[in-house]
């Protein structure tokens, strides 16, 4: 085994402890514990998690893959705007459309204030739809995370031949029965894919849940650790949550058995896109917008509304220490995961052996793993080597070595890394494929080393790549919010945490500014995704 493949190896290992954690967490059973969850709220923690599952997997696969379809093939009023546009609620956190939201649609907030006032009714005179429930909690997820269907189906449906489609019409099929038939089973796999991170960001969120006062796995695994003071009981939650998401991805590749989606054609006409009547213009661009409305402009506008009455209370030494805070993390997190992911989809490149691809698939499962879950299995093995120091040191040299690793920023940004990786690792692999092997073999005839061609010529060939790798981590570490209210060190807040603490205590408008500032860091690599999807299609131009 080579140098480079021992590291690979090496890395690999070191980002799987927390899973490995987790999962040997269940050879320790707490059976008083588990006793008193299946007593009281293990059946609502089951319940709730299968229901915002299969809520919020309806409505992001709706409202992403229909607006996906109109704007990629029909011209209608603002359809090229839209196109980037329905990408926007990716910036914004659920637990902060969460906050705006309830500010807005509460007892207390402006809408039932004016309703009550211009009816004279009084309160529970009225029925209004409760914000602060498991539905409102539907509404919320599927709202900021419709794009990561939007965004692998439109990519779908811009690579597919434009013949296929010709050719479903002159067997009979009209536009919908060639969506339905033909370009819908084509486009499953990317669907399904976009789904499965629907499904695993949904599992992962504790933020609105919490808020809303919804009982899930991620809110039972902070109650079991902090409320129980049992983190061998939260770690056995968090591998059940794992249950969860690997039984799903089990059961939609199963679904599929020996079918195969894929273009018999290596021809690709240019996409020409038929425009719409007035009338159904109107439909598709009411379909399109209602979605990208609801789920950014009205609670950015909320946002901004808010910020601009409390923006001189908040802006001040604390606000810039959160911004430098959060700054910082996402910064240094983002370089490590690019250059971490960088060299292994390298070394994999270069032997591509089964430990390898192994080794790299080990890693990428982290992005499956909820922030609540990592943060147990970073924690645990953290905190029994710091225990261990420093009881040695005591009983040794008297000598109190403290947390050295579990009370510092070191665990949040490794958390981080076991969650994120992924990210970067499908980003470079993706781009390291359209570099031909053949480049790399003329290179090593002219006596360059690995490294060099390395330096030389695949990363200067994949910059937008790095770019956009570096950024999607940067953007997720900013939004995190799980990880970070476990892991953090004593006195150390981000955006994301102040945010919370202020929605907790129920001063939303004090909360709107820090919320605006990660929306705004997070429109960036929305925008750049989109124009490189759109430039993506075989043929086009």
């Amino acid at each position: 085994m080579t140098r480079w493949n021992s590291l690979l190896v090496f890395i690999s290992l070191l980002f799987s402890i927390p899973l490995a954690i987790v999962f040997g967490s269940l050879f320790f059973p707490e059976y008083e514990v588990w006793e008193h969850l299946r007593a009281t709220v293990l059946i609502d923690y089951i319940g709730n998690s299968f229901a915002l599952l299969i809520g919020v997997g309806f409505f992001s696969l709706l409202i992403g893959v229909i607006p996906a379809w109109l704007v990629t093939m029909y011209r209608f009023p603002l359809s090229r705007q839209l196109e980037w546009a329905l990408l926007l609620p990716m910036s914004v956190p659920a637990y902060i459309i969460a906050y705006t939201y309830t500010g807005a649609l509460d007892v207390a907030g402006p809408l039932q204030v004016t309703l009550r006032e211009i009816t004279g009714w009084q309160y529970r005179d009225y029925w209004f739809p409760e914000v602060r429930s498991l539905g409102g909690a539907i509404a919320m997820l599927s709202l900021v995370l419709y794009p990561y269907i939007y965004l692998l189906a439109r990519a779908a449906f811009i690579e597919q031949s434009v013949c296929v489609l010709e050719v479903s019409r002159t067997l009979g099929c009209n536009a919908f029965g060639g969506f339905r038939r033909v370009a819908l089973p084509l486009a499953r796999p990317a669907i399904m894919v976009g789904l499965s991170l629907v499904v695993m960001e949904t599992l992962a969120d504790y933020g609105t849940v919490q808020y809303f006062g919804v009982s899930t796995f991620t809110t039972g695994i902070f109650r079991t650790w902090f409320g129980l003071g049992n983190s061998l009981a939260a770690a056995q939650m968090s591998a059940l949550l794992l249950v969860f998401v690997a039984v799903f991805l089990y059961l939609e590749k199963r679904s599929r058995k020996q079918a195969r989606y894929h273009h018999t054609s290596s021809r690709y006409s240019s996409l020409m896109q038929q425009r719409l009547t007035k009338g159904h213009g109107v439909i598709a661009l009411i379909i399109c917008a209602a979605p990208l409305s609801f789920g950014f402009i009205v609670p950015v506008s909320l946002l901004i509304n808010w910020a601009i009455d409390t923006y001189l209370d908040v802006l001040g030494k604390d606000f810039y220490l959160l911004f430098f805070n959060s700054l910082f993390l996402a910064f240094i997190t983002s370089m490590l995961a690019v250059g971490i992911a960088l060299f292994m989809a390298y070394s994999n490149r270069n032997n591509q052996s089964l430990l390898n691809k192994i080794m790299v698939r080990l890693v990428s499962m982290g992005y499956a793993i909820p922030g609540t879950v990592i943060a147990v299995g970073v924690l645990i093995p953290f905190a029994w080597f710091d225990n261990s120091l420093d009881n040695f040191l005591i009983e040794n040299f008297n000598i109190s070595s403290g947390l050295l690793i579990s009370g510092t920023v070191f665990i949040l940004v490794f958390a981080y890394l076991v969650r994120f990786l992924a990210v970067s690792i499908n980003t470079i692999e993706a781009a390291l494929v359209k570099i031909k092997p053949v480049m790399d073999e003329v290179a090593k005839t002219t006596g360059m080393h690995t490294i060099n061609i390395l330096r030389s010529i695949h990363m200067p060939m994949m910059r937008g790549s790095l770019l956009t790798a570096s950024l999607l981590v940067f953007v997720d570490v900013l939004k995190e919010l799980p990880a970070t209210l476990i892991l953090r060190p004593f006195n150390f807040n981000t955006l994301a945490v102040r945010t919370y603490e202020l929605a907790n205590e129920e001063l939303l408008a004090e909360a709107a500014v820090p919320a605006l500032a990660i929306v705004i860091v997070g429109i960036i690599p929305v925008i750049i995704i989109s124009n490189s999807i759109s430039r993506s299609r075989p043929g086009h131009g």
